[in-house]
C-alpha cells in the first residue's frame, strides 16, 4: 500500500476508502489495515468516536496558547524543528504542525494555502487532536503508540479528514522519557511520499538530542554553583537539579539520578534511595546532605499506588506515615511493575524476560532495568525473586476497559492479561 500510495496516491485512497468501509461495517475488507492503524481504529470504536461526523472541540484561548507555548520545552527545539520542516515542507506543499503532549495545537507553520485546507478540517492554534476526540490522525496516535506513525486517507479514522496525509512523530524529554508533543507534517493527499516519515522522526531526534545538549549545559551550570558548597561539607550529600539529575556528590558513590518527593521543599525530608536527608535549595536545584546521625524509622504501613489507568502516563506513589511521593514511569518500567504487583510472590529474572520479551533468555535485559527501577524503589523490592516486600500493600488502578491496559504494549504477558479480561 505504501509502494502504491508513492506512485497513485488516487488509487491509493480509494482501496483504503474500502479497507475502512469494510473493516468499520464488520465485513471481510480487500485489505487488512496496518497494525499500527487497524489498532488505533479498535482504540476509536471502544471509545465511540464517531467515524462519519467530524467533532471539534473548543479551542484554547490565544491567552492560554501563549501560556502553554511559554511553559512548554518545545519552545527551545522550535528552530530546530523550523530548520528541519518548515522550509521543505512548504515546498512540498505541507504544513508543519507542533502540538504538546495534551494534543492541543501550539504551532502551525508552512504552504499558506494548506494552512487554510487546515482550517477548514479544524486543524487550528488551539485544536485538541487527541486521537479520543479526532481519532486515528498524525498528531494524536504517536503520542498513544510512542512512536513515528504515518496516516494517509481513509487510514485517517473520520472520514472528513481522508482527503488529507499526516506523519507524525513523538518528542520525549530526555530526562525522564516523559512524552511533551508530537511534531507532524500534514498535506493533501496528494502530496503523500514515503520518505516523509523518516524524515519527520529524524528531526524529531535531532530535537531531543538538542534538548539533551541543554540539560547538560544546565547540570554543569548547576555543578559550577555546587562546587563551593560542597567543598565546605563532611559526610553524604549531593546536589541535583528539579528532576533530581545529579549535579556533583561528595562522601558517596556517584548515582546518575535520584527519585526526589513530590513538591520537595527545604528542610529535613525522605528522599527515597537516601533515607532521611537535609535538603536545602540552590539556583536550579536542591543540595541533599544525607542526615546519618537521624536512622530511618520502619514504616508500618507502606502503601504502593501502581497507576495504570491512562493510555500514555503511568505513576507508581508511595505512601506511608513519613508522607508520599509520585514517580512517572517509563513504559517498560510500567510493564515491570505491573507484572509483580500481579505476581506478588515474586518473579525470576527468566520469568520477567520471558513476560515482557517472549525470551527467557533476555534476563541481561531485564536485571538492568530493575536495577533502575531500584534506584526509586529500592527499599520496598527484593530480588531472587522479585518481588515487592511483604509488609507493602500493592494496589493497581486498571483502566475502565480491559483493553486499554497498557495499550501500547507487546510485552506477551500484558497481552495475555487484556485478551483474558476482555473474555471474562
Amino acid at each position: 500500500m505504501t509502494r502504491l500510495a508513492a506512485t497513485d496516491a488516487a488509487r491509493a485512497a480509494r482501496v483504503l476508502s474500502e479497507v475502512r468501509a469494510a473493516t468499520l461495517s464488520g465485513q471481510r475488507a480487500p485489505l487488512a489495515p496496518r497494525p499500527v492503524i487497524g489498532e488505533s481504529w479498535g482504540r476509536m470504536l471502544r471509545s465511540g468516536v464517531d467515524p462519519e461526523h467530524d467533532f471539534r472541540s473548543g479551542l484554547l484561548t490565544a491567552e492560554e496558547v501563549r501560556r502553554r507555548r511559554a511553559e512548554s520545552p518545545l519552545r527551545h527545539v522550535l528552530p530546530v524543528l523550523r530548520e528541519g520542516l518548515v522550509s521543505v515542507a512548504d515546498a512540498a506543499h505541507h504544513i508543519m504542525v507542533i502540538a504538546d503532549a495534551d494534543g492541543r495545537v501550539l504551532w502551525r507553520e508552512g504552504s499558506a494555502a494548506v494552512l487554510r485546507k487546515a482550517d477548514a478540517l479544524g486543524f487550528l492554534l488551539g485544536a485538541d487532536w487527541r486521537e479520543t476526540t479526532v481519532g486515528t490522525n498524525g498528531v494524536g496516535t504517536p503520542a498513544v503508540v510512542r512512536r513515528p506513525v504515518q496516516v494517509f486517507a481513509a487510514e485517517h479514522f473520520v472520514r472528513s479528514h481522508a482527503t488529507w496525509t499526516c506523519a507524525g512523530a513523538p518528542i520525549t524529554d530526555p530526562r525522564d522519557g516523559r512524552l511533551i508533543g508530537v511534531v507532524d507534517v500534514s498535506g493533501p493527499l496528494e502530496t503523500m511520499h514515503p520518505a516523509t516519515l523518516a524524515w519527520v522522526h529524524s528531526v524529531a531526534k535531532l530535537a531531543e538530542a538538542r534538548l539533551r545538549e541543554l540539560h547538560l549545559t544546565a547540570l554543569e551550570r548547576l555543578r559550577a554553583v555546587a562546587a563551593p558548597a560542597l567543598a565546605r561539607l563532611g559526610g553524604k550529600a549531593l546536589v541535583v537539579d528539579r528532576e533530581g539529575w545529579t549535579a556533583a556528590v561528595t562522601g558517596m558513590p556517584y548515582t546518575s539520578r535520584i527519585s526526589l518527593p513530590t513538591s520537595l521543599s527545604a528542610g529535613r525530608r525522605l528522599v527515597p534511595a537516601l533515607g532521611m536527608c537535609v535538603v536545602e535549595p540552590l539556583e536550579g536545584g536542591w543540595l541533599v546532605r544525607v542526615a546519618e546521625d537521624e536512622p530511618l524509622p520502619r514504616d508500618t504501613c507502606t502503601r504502593i499506588e501502581l497507576d495504570v489507568t491512562q493510555p500514555r502516563r503511568w505513576t507508581v506513589t508511595v505512601s506511608g506515615s513519613l508522607g508520599s511521593w509520585t514517580h512517572e514511569l517509563s513504559p517498560r518500567h510500567a510493564e515491570l511493575l505491573y507484572l509483580l504487583a500481579v505476581h506478588r510472590a515474586g518473579r525470576s529474572a527468566a520469568q520477567l524476560a520471558e513476560d515482557v520479551f517472549g525470551d527467557a533468555a533476555r534476563t541481561v535485559t531485564v536485571r538492568a532495568e530493575l536495577s533502575r527501577v531500584r534506584r526509586y524503589l529500592g527499599g520496598f523490592l527484593e530480588h531472587r525473586p522479585y518481588r515487592f516486600c511483604d509488609d507493602v500493600d500493592v494496589t493497581v488502578l486498571r483502566p475502565a476497559d480491559p483493553c486499554d491496559l497498557l495499550p501500547h504494549s507487546t510485552a506477551p504477558a500484558v497481552v495475555r492479561a487484556r485478551r483474558t479480561a476482555t473474555v471474562r
